[in-house]
């Protein structure tokens, strides 16, 4: 027979006098709530960033319609205010109403100079289209005809370009020498690319160092996304220009707008891969001070914007050279700005 064992609890009900009891004690709904506990706060998310490609990203619509029309209204007015007031001024003094209308061609001329600048950077932007529609059609690297047409439009793209001047002239002696499609492709993209992406890369890590300063020093709430929108506006234009778009105003918005799109459907503009996880997930950098956490996010998707707009506006797409990563790029730009 088993022995009891004295170790075991017994659980049977245990009757409690009403003596036994403190009166004085505070009830259950008298005791105070236990606290919660602090709730995490949310990791840096680069809100900036986010703000000022979603405004990118918006297409034409009804609003953009309504401010068309309104800048002609506006615009058909001041020109019959102008020509009423010289038509005035004329008839009460001929030498100032002549020297008025005098201004007014100066002003119209500037208009018209501006507006060919634009029409010519726009058709610009329209050719860099068609090469880069060439170079990136996947009969180029099968047939030798193909491919020497992109290096002929490579060469006549950047004929012009005196840094290019050297590698332009070694590529067209080799390039009857080079009798395979895919062998001709690489050698144009090795030979005009690799310079112009060196500036290209320059270009998005001052940006992107730019914007990481500015988001985690001004404290304004607007004020970061004003910057973020401009900054990366400015570097779209310069990648465009690297790669020989030189786009004008409304070039740049439409360069802008389309990086915008691709980005948001794609959903690159998010914290998510890449060092943008692991610093928005605790990284030192965001723990010492959020508005700096918030700049290193910033800068990263800036890196990652700048990406896009290289894949935009290079006339080739990238296969015999490395194509440029997020990572390494906000390395270089950060390195030092933040402390290391």
């Amino acid at each position: 027979m088993r022995p009891p064992d004295d170790r075991r609890r017994d659980h049977r009900p245990v009757l409690l006098e009403g003596d036994a009891l403190d009166p004085h004690a505070p009830s259950v709904a008298e005791a105070p709530p236990v606290p919660e506990p602090d709730a995490p706060e949310p990791p840096p998310q680069g809100a900036a960033m986010r703000r000022a490609t979603g405004l990118a990203a918006r297409g034409a619509g009804f609003g953009t319609l309504v401010l068309g029309a309104l800048g002609a209204l506006v615009s058909l007015a001041l020109g019959v205010a102008a020509w009423d007031f010289v038509m005035t001024l004329i008839d009460r003094n001929a030498l100032l109403g002549n020297l008025a209308l005098a201004l007014v061609v100066v002003v119209l001329t500037g208009l018209l100079a501006i507006c060919i600048r634009e029409l010519a950077a726009i058709l610009r932007l329209s050719r860099l289209g068609r090469v880069q529609a060439r170079a990136a059609d996947p009969l180029a690297r099968s047939d030798r005809a193909r491919a020497a047409r992109v290096c002929d439009d490579m060469l006549a793209l950047y004929a012009a370009r005196a840094t290019l001047r050297l590698p332009a002239k070694e590529l067209a002696a080799r390039q009857p020498e080079i009798l395979d499609a895919d062998a001709l492709i690489d050698a144009t993209e090795t030979a005009l690319m690799a310079p112009l992406d060196a500036a290209a890369r320059a270009e998005v890590e001052s940006a992107a160092r730019q914007v990481a300063a500015a988001t985690a020093l001004v404290p304004l709430a607007l004020a970061d996304v004003i910057v973020a929108l401009t900054a990366n506006l400015r570097m779209i234009r310069r990648v465009a220009q690297v790669y020989g778009g030189r786009g004008g105003t409304l070039g740049s918005w439409r360069l802008m707008r389309a990086v915008a799109q691709h980005l948001v459907a794609t959903g690159a503009v998010a914290v998510g891969d890449d060092m943008i996880g692991s610093i928005a997930g605790g990284g030192a950098l965001s723990k010492l001070s959020r508005r700096f956490g918030e700049g290193v996010i910033n800068g990263t998707l800036t890196a990652r914007v700048g990406i896009a707009a290289i894949e935009v506006c290079r006339p080739m797409p990238f296969a015999a050279l490395p194509r440029p990563r997020t990572t390494r790029l906000v390395q270089r730009a950060l390195s030092g700005l933040f402390g290391g």
